[in-house]
């Protein structure tokens, strides 16, 4: 089949990877110029979008953050409405769309304006995160409050007039014990196939590193991860990979996960699949788009380590025989994700030891 991937970044690299790999023909869009581009080549061809787009059997994308252009262009190929995924691009709707469908997330309230962000922030008597409706990733266009501060009213007065300058939510900072996601994908036909819960670690709100399958996942949590994410897929009719992130409230049987932002697209703390399993999540996304079958999953413990901000990924790490690099081929700044490294690994602390040693020379936030 032709495939025709929106955005050219490394995600659409990655998926433009997987689809020659099963046998189909993939270009991609660099959405900031509209030119149609090879992949693993950034000149462009002699191709209009407008002729992509006919060329193509299925459009799909690499982020969520769709010109509705494009959409308009491709709505006859799209497998997925675009307008179903305005919800995942919106955390207002977002939130709304998780009570609707009885999916935990943590207490929120909405706020449109500034007096109505001021009027809100009062009502809370625990510490809270704000976040801005639109837009925002890897910790951007997110606060901090907490009303018990000693500075708590100058703090208010100084986020009225940053975080409360657009429409967003105020939600409890919930005493999560940890981060997981759970990454799976949706067929055509309606199939689905999860893999198994991975723990992922944040710095300054950007995604460090993600520990996969090398610890007893609870099975009660798993399946809980699963049915959050059959409704949420089901709920939109999405066909391809998607990503759930949650917090762990709780510890042994009392845990419980309270969803905390969804990804319709290939992600980050999915990026281990490409060397810890037998089908990464762009294969899955690729499979799912052509209807192609899913395979039997075989996990390998894998530690992914993301390279953020540094100028290369150290030579050290290219010949270790138990690493993978992915290198992004991108300008590297402070707290840019510029690419990956996947390492084989054997046990917790194995892996601990292993993010202690690289994670100073792999991570540059600031």
């Amino acid at each position: 089949m032709k495939l025709l991937i929106l955005g050219n970044g490394q995600l659409g690299q990655m998926l433009a990877q997987s689809s020659i790999q099963l046998g189909h023909e993939c270009l991609l869009v660099n959405t900031r110029t509209n030119k149609v581009m090879p992949a693993g080549a950034h000149v462009p061809l002699s191709l209009s979008i407008e002729e992509a787009m006919q060329w193509a059997d299925i459009v799909s994308w690499e982020h969520e953050q769709l010109d509705p252009d494009h959409v308009a262009l491709a709505a006859a190929k799209l497998l997925t409405d675009a307008d179903k995924i305005r919800p995942l691009t919106h955390r207002q709707l977002e939130k709304k769309m998780c009570d609707d469908l009885g999916i935990p997330t943590a207490p929120w309230q909405s706020f449109q304006t500034a007096d109505q962000f001021s009027q809100a922030l009062q009502t809370w008597q625990e510490p809270v995160v704000i976040k801005a409706a639109f837009g925002g990733y890897d910790g951007k266009s997110q606060w901090r409050w907490n009303p018990q501060s000693t500075s708590a009213q100058t703090e208010a007065a100084a986020l009225e007039r940053s975080a409360g300058l657009q429409a967003g939510i105020i939600e409890s900072m919930i005493p999560f014990s940890k981060e997981m996601s759970i990454v799976g994908a949706r067929a055509k036909d309606g199939r689905i196939l999860c893999y198994p819960l991975v723990e992922n670690v944040h710095t300054n709100g950007i995604l460090s590193h993600t520990f996969a399958g090398f610890e007893h996942i609870d099975e009660r949590l798993q399946a809980t991860a699963e049915e959050a994410f059959r409704r949420i897929t089901e709920h939109l009719g999405y066909v391809g990979t998607l990503a759930i992130e949650f917090f762990v409230v709780g510890e042994g049987d009392t845990a419980e996960l309270l969803v905390n932002e969804i990804a319709p697209r290939v992600h980050n703390s999915g990026h281990w699949s490409l060397s810890g399993c037998n089908a990464s999540q762009f294969d899955l996304h690729i499979r799912s788009l052509t209807n192609m079958p899913f395979p039997e999953l075989a996990v390998q413990p894998t530690l992914m380590l993301n390279a953020i901000g540094c100028a290369q990924i150290p030579a050290e790490l290219w010949q270790d025989s138990r690493a993978q690099a992915f290198w992004y081929g991108k300008d590297s700044r402070p707290g840019r994700k510029v690419g990956h490294v996947n390492m084989r690994i054997s046990s917790r602390p194995d892996a601990e030891a292993l993010c202690k040693h690289w994670t100073p020379s792999l991570q540059v936030l600031s």
